[in-house]
C-alpha cells in the first residue's frame, strides 16, 4: 500500500529533524551515514553502504530495466559564526524549520528519499531507482558520489540531482577551475630604479584578464567567469617583490572543459605562470530533448542554468539534472531554514517527475 504525500511529508520531516541534530561536516558524515542505514531498515530496505555514501534499490530492481539515480548528499559545511541558535538544532517557527542542512541540501535528501518510498513497492515501475545519499559532497571529495561512481556495477540511464533550486529543473551548471597563478620580476631596493616589481606585472595580467572574453556563450550559463579572488606580494616595504602571486577563481560553461580553458589563460596571460588545483569539476548539461526535460516541461517546471556546482560533476558522461526544494541563497549562511510547504512541494513534485517519465 503506496503511502500519501501526507504521511511522506511526516517521515520526511521526521527524518529531517534527525539529520539536522546529527552533526555531518564533510569528511565527518559517518553518524549520519549510520543514520541513513537505519531509517531504511525501519522501511524494510536493505541497504548497501560505500565508506560514507549510503545505496538502496527499489524491490523490483531488475537488470533488462534502465536505471534512474537519485542523489542528493547529507554533508554539510561548516556553521558561520552569526548563527542566533543552536545550528545542531532543529528548531521550527512559523512553518520553517532552521538547523544547519536544512536547506542544502536536507530537504532535498528527504524528498528524494520519501519519493523513494512511494515508489519502492512497485512492481511494474518501467525503470529501476537507485538512491544514493552522498558524502563529501560540499568538499568535492573523491570519497562521496566520485567513489560511488567508481564502484557501481550497474548500468546508469540518467540521474536526479537534490540541491535547493526553487524546485526549477537546472538543465546545465557551472564548472569550477580554481589557478593560483604567479607573476615574475626582480628583487630591488625600493629607492632605487632597480629590479621589476613582480606585484606591478601581476596587476598587468589581472587587467588582461578582466579584459579578456572567452569567445563561447551558453543559453543557460552564459560566459566563462573569472575572478580574482586572493593576491599575495612582498616581504617587507623597501624591497621590491620578485614574486606575486594570486587566484583566480574561474566559472566555466558546457562549450569548454577546464582543460581547454586553461590552455587558452596560459597563453592569453603569459609569461604568467598557471597551476589548475583540478581539472576534475568540468560544467555538465543536458540535451533539451532528454526525457527528464521532457517530464519536467509536461508539469510545467521551469528550466534554467545553475551557477553553482554539485554532485553533477562526477557524472561526466550521464545525462543528469539539478532539482529539489529549498532556495540556493539560503545555503551556506547563518540561521539557515527551510519552509515546511517547500519540503511537502519537493516530495509531491519528484513523484509527479517520475510518474511522466518515459525512458
Amino acid at each position: 500500500m503506496k503511502n500519501s504525500v501526507e504521511q511522506l511529508f511526516q517521515i520526511a520531516k521526521k527524518l529531517l529533524v534527525q539529520l539536522i541534530e546529527t552533526p555531518s561536516i564533510s569528511r565527518e558524515e559517518h553518524k549520519t551515514a549510520d543514520l541513513l542505514c537505519a531509517f531504511f531498515a525501519h522501511h524494510g530496505i536493505k541497504t548497501e553502504r560505500i565508506a560514507n555514501n549510503v545505496l538502496v534499490r527499489n524491490r523490483a530492481f531488475s537488470s533488462e530495466k534502465p536505471t534512474v539515480l537519485l542523489n542528493s548528499h547529507h554533508d554539510t559545511v561548516k556553521p558561520v559564526a552569526a548563527w542566533h541558535t543552536n545550528p545542531f538544532e532543529a528548531i521550527e517557527r512559523e512553518g520553517k524549520m532552521f538547523g544547519l542542512g536544512s536547506n542544502d541540501a536536507g530537504a532535498p535528501l528527504v524528498s528524494l528519499a520519501a519519493a523513494f518510498l512511494y515508489f519502492y513497492e512497485q512492481e511494474h515501475l518501467p525503470f529501476n531507482l537507485l538512491f544514493v545519499a552522498s558524502a563529501e559532497e560540499e568538499v568535492s571529495g573523491a570519497g562521496g558520489l566520485e567513489l560511488v561512481m567508481k564502484e557501481l556495477h550497474e548500468d546508469i540511464a540518467c540521474a536526479i540531482v537534490g540541491e535547493p533550486t526553487s524546485l526549477r529543473m537546472a538543465v546545465a551548471e557551472k564548472g569550477l577551475l580554481v589557478l593560483d597563478c604567479t607573476a615574475h620580476g626582480t628583487a630591488g631596493h625600493a629607492a632605487h630604479a632597480t629590479g621589476e616589481n613582480a606585484l606591478y606585472k601581476a596587476v598587468d595580467t589581472i587587467q588582461t584578464l578582466r579584459n579578456f572574453a572567452f569567445e563561447k556563450s551558453s543559453e543557460f550559463l552564459g560566459t566563462v567567469k573569472t575572478t580574482v579572488t586572493m593576491i599575495q606580494a612582498g616581504t617587507q616595504h623597501n624591497v621590491i617583490p620578485a614574486e606575486c602571486t594570486f587566484t583566480v577563481d574561474v566559472r566555466t560553461n558546457e562549450h569548454y572543459t577546464n582543460a581547454e580553458v586553461l590552455q587558452i589563460l596560459e597563453e592569453k596571460l603569459a609569461p604568467t605562470t598557471l597551476r589548475a588545483r583540478s581539472l576534475r569539476l568540468n560544467s555538465s548539461h543536458i540535451a533539451l530533448s532528454h526525457p527528464l526535460v521532457h517530464a519536467a516541461q509536461s508539469i510545467g517546471i521551469e528550466l534554467y542554468g545553475s551557477p553553482t556546482m554539485s554532485d553533477q560533476v562526477f557524472l561526466p558522461h550521464l545525462p543528469s539534472v539539478k532539482i529539489g526544494p529549498g532556495d540556493t541563497l539560503r545555503s551556506h549562511t547563518a540561521n539557515e531554514f527551510i519552509y515546511e510547504h517547500e519540503l511537502k512541494n519537493g516530495i509531491e513534485t519528484y513523484i509527479q517527475l517520475l510518474e511522466n517519465l518515459n525512458l
